[in-house]
C-alpha cells in the first residue's frame, strides 16, 4: 500500500489532466459579447413590454370598464411598443457597429502603413500589463505574424473582428421580447372579471418581472435578489402612478 502512495499517481495529477468543469464551462470575449447583446435586448425589451403595456392598461382601467377599450388600448400600445423597441435597438446597434467598422478599417491602415511602429505599440501594451520588455516585444512579434489585425484589435480596441455586434438580431430579440412581455398584462386585465382585473394584472406583472429579473441575473452571473427586487419595484411604482391617473382622469371626463 505504501509503495502505491509513493510509485503511483496522485489524486492531483489526475485532477491536473482533467480540467475541472469551471474550466470547460468558460466563455471567451467573443462569446460573451454576443450573449450580452442578445441578453441586453431581450431583458430590455422584456421588462419594457411588461412594465409599458401594464401600465397604459392598468391606467386604461382605471378610467373605464369597457373591456373593448382597455383590449384596445393594449393592443396598440404593443404593436406600438415592439415596433419602437426594435427599431431602437437597430439604429442604436447599427451605429456601434459602425462605429467598430470605422476603428477596424483605422486599424488596419495603421498597419499596413506604419508596420513597425504598430508593433512597437503593441508591445509597449503588453509591457505596460507587466510583461518583461524581451517578453511583450516577443509577444507583441508572434501575435502580429498570427493576425496582426485581430491582436491589435483585442488589446486596443476590445473588439473582435470575427463577432461585431448585429443590430438585426439585437432588434429581433426587442421586438419578440417586448411582444411576449407584454401580452402577459394585456391577458391578465381583460380575462378576469371586473373587480379583479387590476388585482390580476398586478399580481402577474409582479410575478413575471421577479422571473426576468431572476433570469437576467442568472444569465448574466449577477446577484439575484437585487435585480429582482429592482425590476419588481419599477413596475409597481409604474402601475400605481398610471392607475391613479387614470382614475383621476377617469372621474373628471
Amino acid at each position: 500500500m505504501s509503495g502505491q502512495r509513493a510509485g503511483g499517481p496522485s489524486p492531483s495529477a489526475g485532477r491536473e489532466q482533467r480540467p475541472g468543469r469551471g474550466h470547460r464551462d468558460e466563455v471567451h470575449a467573443g462569446d460573451v459579447a454576443g450573449q450580452l447583446n442578445w441578453l441586453r435586448a431581450g431583458v430590455l425589451g422584456a421588462n419594457d413590454g411588461i412594465v409599458s403595456v401594464a401600465g397604459l392598461v392598468v391606467g386604461v382601467a382605471g378610467a373605464t370598464t369597457d373591456r373593448t377599450t382597455i383590449l384596445t388600448a393594449g393592443i396598440a400600445g404593443l404593436v406600438a411598443g415592439a415596433l419602437s423597441m426594435a427599431g431602437g435597438e437597430y439604429v442604436s446597434v447599427s451605429t456601434q457597429r459602425d462605429t467598430e467598422k470605422a476603428l477596424l478599417d483605422l486599424e488596419r491602415w495603421e498597419l499596413d502603413t506604419l508596420p513597425e511602429h504598430e508593433l512597437d505599440e503593441l508591445a509597449a501594451i503588453y509591457r505596460s500589463k507587466g510583461l518583461s520588455p524581451d517578453v511583450a516585444r516577443q509577444v507583441a512579434v508572434e501575435l502580429t505574424a498570427h493576425d496582426a489585425l485581430a491582436a491589435h484589435a483585442e488589446v486596443e480596441l476590445k473588439i473582435d473582428p470575427e463577432s461585431l455586434t448585429s443590430p438585426w438580431q439585437a432588434a429581433w430579440a426587442s421586438f419578440v421580447a417586448f411582444s411576449i412581455g407584454a401580452a402577459l398584462p394585456l391577458l391578465a386585465i381583460v380575462l378576469p372579471p371586473q373587480t379583479w382585473r387590476v388585482a390580476v394584472c398586478f399580481a402577474a406583472v409582479v410575478v413575471a418581472l421577479a422571473l426576468t429579473g431572476w433570469i437576467s441575473s442568472r444569465l448574466g452571473k449577477a446577484p439575484v435578489r437585487p435585480a429582482v427586487v429592482r425590476n419588481v419595484m419599477v413596475g409597481i411604482l409604474g402601475m400605481a402612478i398610471t392607475f391613479g391617473v387614470g382614475s383621476a382622469v377617469g372621474t373628471q371626463l
